[in-house]
């Protein structure tokens, strides 16, 4: 991982700032600590990280005001969201206001280092680091791994790191059911809950990006009991 990868974290727990810090530079990451949404404001007008690690309850502003806030402001932003509830509706509201992923407290620091690599991993990328030129065309959309967008009638349609590499996935995997577990295991590398919607929800929100662009066009089908379908040109 090369240490030009910055994170800014932000969370009011002095002692867990210390401790996760010190953990990710350790395995090459630079990272800048803040206490809550003033700070972070600040940090941001000097530099905008690769990515964000932020706490969902804090004194002030909370997580989820502050997500919903810089998913307007910083859309290309990945955020990781910390909490201390662990329960399914707070992930499902921290992911439906653009976080990337979510991890309950305690945590152990190499579960954060897996779900931070996985964030950061830039789809299109080979085994040697070279960048794919491949494109790929589906109804009027294009999705371009090279330059990492979507577009629409050559219209950017602005995608969360996690929605971008379900649909690279997807497209790569024309006609194909895939399930959850698959879409689980190619997404983070590594083990999750088989209670855990995540995907589920990064789905919904993807399919109502693609269907909000281009209409009544279902892309991406769900097959009962099995999976998802991606379907590049759907009849009717």
């Amino acid at each position: 991982m090369s240490n030009t990868h910055s994170i800014l974290l932000v969370d009011d727990d002095s002692e867990l700032r210390e401790l996760v810090s010190r953990y990710l530079m350790n395995h090459d990451f630079q990272v800048t600590c803040v206490d809550g949404a003033s700070a972070m404001d600040q940090a941001l007008q000097e530099s905008t990280p690769d990515l964000l690690i932020l706490d969902l309850m804090m004194p002030g502003e909370d997580g989820l005001s502050i997500a919903k806030r810089l998913k307007a402001s910083h859309g290309n932003l990945p955020i990781i969201m910390l909490s201390a509830k662990g329960e399914d509706v707070d992930r499902i509201v921290g992911l439906e206001v653009g976080a990337d992923d979510y991890l309950s407290k305690p945590f152990n620091p190499r579960e954060l280092l897996a779900r931070v690599r996985a964030v950061m991993r830039r789809p299109g990328q080979n085994a040697e680091g070279e960048t794919s030129t491949q494109r790929f065309t589906f109804g009027d959309f294009v999705l371009d791994t090279q330059r990492h967008q979507l577009t629409h009638r050559d219209e950017l349609l602005h995608l969360t790191t996690s929605e971008y590499e379900l649909l690279e996935i997807l497209v790569q995997h024309p006609n194909q059911v895939l399930n959850r577990d698959m879409l689980v295991s190619k997404l983070k590398g590594y083990d999750r809950s088989p209670f855990d919607r995540s995907i589920d929800v990064r789905v919904t929100r993807l399919r109502a990006k693609l269907e909000k662009a281009e209409g009544s066009p279902h892309h991406i089908q769900t097959i009962w009991g099995k999976g998802y379908l991606f379907v590049p040109n759907p009849e009717g």
